[in-house]
């Protein structure tokens, strides 16, 4: 049995010392480094930095794995880091490193089930009303005019525009509209909240010597059969979007004065009662 003189124990327990210190240090410098990497992240720069500070291969290649770093691993940049003095082993670990597959991003989140959306409006309509389409495409509002009622066999209340159906006479003024248009004529009724386009009526107009008439029926509906509907014109409508309709008029209206008469008890978002108005055209040819 070898004995150990006290000079050898006390060398042994120094040098156990120094390793317990040595492994202690190595596990606060990693510490510290992944501290660092949180706040900054590791480049070529920052490999050459600790080369450069004498830390071991170990230890960079511990920090290269265990942090998050952008690396430029092209020919030039590896022989970059080779000329300042950095490993093979560290190199190895910054390749490995950057070839990594990145993480899978979180599976996204299913779809919530949204409602179809609403159709939008024609550009240029953005109120109740009607509107002819222009040459370039554009829609643009029809100019109402002013009707004078006359009824016969009926009792006409303008002021509660209260009308009883009867026989129904207009009157505007002018002989001529002063929109002209040539067919096909396409228009959109912009409809109050529960009206439809059936409710209005096509008419063509009479030219006297100062002055266009129509003649038709009271009580706000259109296309009845009997009575006094010499000036009605059938037309068919297209629905677009709600409340919004769209009228083509092809050249077998022939040519004259017209006029679409909305419901007479309408109550629009423009004019407080809509009777009393027409929206008068001409066609041209």
């Amino acid at each position: 049995m070898m004995l150990l003189l006290p000079e050898d124990r006390y060398f042994r327990s120094e040098m156990r010392g120094r390793r317990m210190r040595k492994r202690f240090l190595v596990v606060m410098f990693l510490a510290f480094c992944s501290l660092v990497a949180a706040q900054q992240a590791m480049n070529n720069d920052a490999v050459v930095k600790m080369a450069k500070a004498g830390l071991s291969d170990d230890i960079i290649v511990a920090t290269i794995n265990s942090s998050p770093g952008t690396y430029d691993t092209t020919p030039d940049g590896l022989i970059a880091l080779k000329q300042a003095g950095v490993s093979d082993k560290v190199i190895s670990a910054i390749v490995n490193k950057s070839a990594a597959p990145p993480a899978a991003p979180a599976p996204a989140a299913p779809p919530s089930e949204a409602l179809p959306a609403a159709p939008a409006l024609p550009p240029g309509v953005d109120s109740v009303g009607v509107y002819f389409r222009v040459p370039d495409g554009r829609w643009q509002e029809v100019t109402a005019e002013v009707v004078n009622f006359k009824t016969g066999g009926a009792v006409k209340h303008l002021a509660t525009v209260g009308l009883v159906k009867g026989d129904l006479n207009g009157h505007i003024g002018g002989k001529q509209s002063h929109l002209r248009l040539k067919t096909p004529a396409s228009f959109i009724f912009y409809v109050p909240e529960g009206r439809s386009p059936g409710e209005y009526q096509l008419l063509r107009l009479r030219v006297n010597n100062n002055n266009r008439e129509f003649r038709s029926v009271t009580g706000g509906i259109a296309h009845v059969t009997g009575g006094a509907i010499r000036d009605d014109v059938d037309f068919a409508s297209k629905k677009i979007a709600p409340r919004v309709y769209e009228i083509v008029l092809n050249a077998d209206i022939g040519k004259g004065e017209f006029g679409f008469l909305p419901p007479l008890d309408t109550v629009s978002e423009k004019n407080m009662a809509s009777s009393g108005k027409i929206y008068t055209f001409s066609i041209i040819e």
